[in-house]
């Protein structure tokens, strides 16, 4: 049997085909919180090209600059789909409000880093989430359990890359897992 580390907080979860979940299908979620509470995560490669960065700058009555930089954002996950998250590198901080996941990368949910965002500040890499991906204590571990997911490490380019349809499978390769060889079922021995 193989144990899973204490927390995967600073992990990503690969989505198993079969998980039958469609929300999830070739899912790569970074785990941003995961204790004996639960997990909470991030789907860091399924953008949502209807909902524009300056469009949502609007609608929150924040003012772009000429410094704007154009922030994909992501179908986050299926959990307060209206709520948003910017997964950052750990070169921002808002006092606080940012929760330091792993040692390059911060998560913040308030405006004061979209703020910064739209004067071409902040952080150096991010991305923007609608919503997020979240487990009751023990449901993670189950699917897990279950092949649901697989683990991995987390990597910037896994993250912050702009190749999202190439992600899910770039993650599947650094396990040394060639995708078109996996299965939905569960091997037992």
């Amino acid at each position: 049997m193989i144990s899973q580390p204490d927390t995967l907080s600073g992990s990503m979860l690969i989505a198993m085909p079969g998980m039958g979940d469609p929300r999830f299908e070739q899912a790569l979620v970074y785990i941003c919180a995961h204790s004996e509470d639960g997990a909470m995560g991030l789907i860091v490669n399924k953008p949502t090209p209807e909902v524009r960065f300056n469009d949502l700058l609007s609608q929150l009555e924040i003012q772009p600059g000429p410094e704007t930089r154009d922030i994909r954002i992501y179908y986050g996950g299926p959990v307060e789909a209206a709520r948003g998250f910017v997964l950052h590198s750990a070169d921002y901080a808002s006092e606080g409000a940012t929760m330091p996941v792993d040692t390059g990368v911060g998560l913040t949910a308030t405006l004061d880093v979209l703020e910064e965002l739209a004067r071409g500040r902040g952080p150096k890499s991010s991305l923007l989430a609608l919503g997020y991906a979240g487990w009751g204590p023990g449901q993670l571990e189950d699917e897990i359990g279950q092949n649901g997911w697989l683990t991995c490490s987390a990597r910037d380019d896994l993250i912050f890359g702009r190749a999202n349809e190439h992600k899910w499978t770039a993650a599947l390769r650094s396990m040394g897992i060639d995708p078109l060889l996996l299965s939905g079922e569960a091997g037992h021995a």
